[in-house]
């Protein structure tokens, strides 16, 4: 479980490495939408944060609940 916790949070962070180079050059050129961007991203980065969070809690209450039966 931590290896994909570790392999999705380096996924995001590549991937916001690479829109942020990605925005930095834009930027230059024309920075309409520029924020919008940003929120988006930080939006897919929270969820992403949310879902990893919501997949160790079920992981965690499912092995606990098999321990009862």
């Amino acid at each position: 479980m931590h290896r994909l916790i570790i392999f999705i949070l380096g996924l995001i962070l590549i991937g916001q490495h690479h829109l942020d180079a990605a925005i930095e050059g834009r930027r230059r050129r024309d920075e309409r939408g520029s924020v919008t961007i940003e929120n988006v991203l930080w939006a897919v980065a929270v969820l992403a944060i949310v879902a990893i969070v919501v997949a160790a809690i079920r992981t965690f209450v499912t092995n606990e609940s098999n321990k009862i039966r």
